[in-house]
């Protein structure tokens, strides 16, 4: 029993640096340096993926470790990305320039991805269907869209699109559309074709952002937006 709490800390630990990211990455945000905000967040996907491979690694899965890591999530994917579009909205020219109920209403909007995150992950984890796919768009991934996202707005335009965005890809997290994983386990090109897709297509959206003077980290709206029209089309083909 005492090995098994040893092993269990491990996981437990690199879950506890996931929230502490995301902790890190909410003050830099609010502070409008969405640019480190968004580094913290890919520190936390990085801690968020070995914590459960560790876990399973050292076969130390407790109740314990699944309840913390869907509260590091919460703070690192649910809210980490709301106060780094709440710093653009509360910039905006649109939103100085609009009345007082409006601006009020419309600054808060980015914090109903922060509702519908918490929505996912409590459905996430009494739902058994998710075990080697995903049921509606996963947290992590919804994430990496906004905080990206958050990083090439600046205009009129953009407030009205994110705005929208946000109401559509608060209903992917809930939805019934099913999502592939990205863990692949052996190297059939067939079985894993989707995800073999999309490694090729994010690896070539990286290079031309790099090669292209467009900063990396705008890279990630692009293909995430590319693995839920992926997702779509698996599903729709039931392949």
């Amino acid at each position: 029993m005492a090995d098994k709490i040893k092993t269990a800390t491990i996981p437990n630990f690199i879950t506890c640096l996931n929230l502490l990211s995301g902790c890190v990455g909410i003050v830099l945000a609010f502070g409008g340096n969405n640019v480190a905000a968004m580094i913290c967040l890919l520190l936390a996907a990085v801690f968020d993926f070995f914590d459960g491979f560790v876990a399973r690694l050292l076969k130390s899965r407790s109740p314990v470790g699944v309840e913390l890591d869907s509260l590091a999530d919460m703070v690192s994917f649910g809210l980490l990305p709301a106060a780094m579009l709440f710093r653009f909205i509360s910039g905006s020219v649109l939103f100085l320039e609009a009345p007082a109920a409006v601006r009020y209403i419309v600054s808060y909007m980015p914090f109903v991805l922060t509702i519908f995150s918490a929505l996912r992950l409590a459905k996430f984890n009494v739902d058994d269907r998710q075990t080697t796919s995903f049921i509606g768009l996963p947290t992590p991934a919804n994430a990496l869209f906004f905080s990206s996202l958050s990083l090439g707005l600046g205009s009129v335009n953009d407030l009205w699109l994110t705005l929208a965005l946000i109401v559509v890809f608060s209903y992917l997290m809930v939805s019934e559309i099913p999502m592939f994983s990205l863990k692949i386990k052996n190297f059939s090109v067939k079985k894993y074709a989707f995800q073999l897709a999309l490694a090729t297509l994010s690896g070539v959206a990286i290079a031309q952002s790099f090669f292209g003077g467009i900063p990396v980290l705008s890279a990630f709206a692009p293909i995430i937006l590319l693995y839920i029209l992926l997702s779509v089309a698996k599903w729709l083909l039931k392949l």
